[in-house]
């Protein structure tokens, strides 16, 4: 169908944008339904409960420029310009990697040690009424709590822990400056710029904060091997940059874990996003530089290996 100087329904724009999203994504059903609802400024039930809704004039302008991204390869969330992360909405752009559902593990697991540090203030009563209520909110202030998010990106890590802990101290850390400008709209937009101080550092090398600093020490590194980079369908389409670990992966993770013990506080979390892959070369790489620490290797709801977990 030449969708030109037709006057589409909602059925028949689902169908054509499915036609191209499917040469580029997984999910080209959902997709479909995203970007529909981005056009119309409708939800997404709206959209499957009007299938003979016609388009307007601009709204059908809108969805052919779009459709010609997709055909180029633009991932959707630059098309759309925000993505969903932990049931929050962020700002995204072509300088920053795309929230991935992986990375909330990392969200889980920082707010649960978080939480655990922050329970001997409350009484009996309040954890009572505490443990009936979601796990994603951490209502408890936490004042002198420290967390710093190493290549923070679209700040998706750094502005949702802020976001759900009350006086959480964050330090996000990028080596680009677009993608820090792109965290603090992000921390602007959730209300959390206050307790957010954005550092350009290549790692630590440019911070100018004393050693055992940090309480919780959160990084989501490029680790992609670069051969294996090379040969995904994500090359040239985000931020090489965020994507690239080197020849195995694991050339930025190494120069971090040689740092972070000086800037982990005593009694402290790190926790390191890592490919699938990397499992038992990331635990041991963190278990040497962690001698005395708990390290763990924590697997991805599909049961991939995902996270390194240490406890000092």
């Amino acid at each position: 169908m030449n969708i030109d100087n037709y006057q589409l329904t909602i059925s028949d724009a689902l169908e054509e944008i499915q036609k191209v999203s499917k040469l580029h994504s997984d999910t080209p059903s959902l997709d479909a339904q995203v970007m529909l609802a981005h056009i119309l400024q409708q939800p997404r039930t709206w959209v499957l409960a009007h299938p003979e809704s016609q388009l307007s004039s601009e709204q059908h302008e809108t969805l052919s420029q779009s459709l010609s991204l997709i055909g180029a390869g633009v991932p959707l969330p630059y098309i759309l310009g925000h993505w969903e992360f932990y049931g929050l909405d962020f700002i995204v752009s072509p300088a920053v990697l795309i929230p991935r559902p992986e990375t909330e593990l990392l969200i889980e697991e920082a707010l649960k040690w978080l939480k655990h540090k922050i329970e001997p203030r409350r009484s009996q009563e309040e954890r009572n009424i505490l443990s009936s209520q979601p796990s994603r909110h951490c209502g408890e202030s936490a004042p002198n709590l420290h967390v710093a998010d190493i290549g923070t990106g679209s700040g998706c890590i750094a502005v949702t822990l802020a976001k759900l802990i009350p006086n959480l101290r964050v330090t996000a850390i990028d080596i680009n400056d677009e993608a820090l400008d792109i965290a603090h709209t992000n921390a602007l937009k959730h209300a959390v710029e206050d307790r957010i101080d954005f550092k350009i550092s290549d790692i630590f090398a440019e911070l100018e904060i004393h050693p055992s600093k940090f309480d919780v020490i959160c990084a989501n590194l490029p680790y992609i091997p670069t051969r294996t980079l090379h040969s995904l369908e994500v090359y040239g389409r985000e931020p090489t940059l965020a994507l690239d670990g080197g020849p195995d992966g694991l050339n930025i993770v190494r120069r971090l874990l040689e740092d972070a013990p000086q800037y982990l506080a005593p009694a402290g979390l790190l926790l390191l996003e890592i490919d699938a892959s990397q499992g038992i070369s990331a635990l041991r790489l963190a278990q040497e530089a962690f001698p005395s620490a708990t390290v763990n290797l924590l697997p991805d709801l599909v049961g991939h290996d995902r996270l390194i977990h240490v406890e000092t």
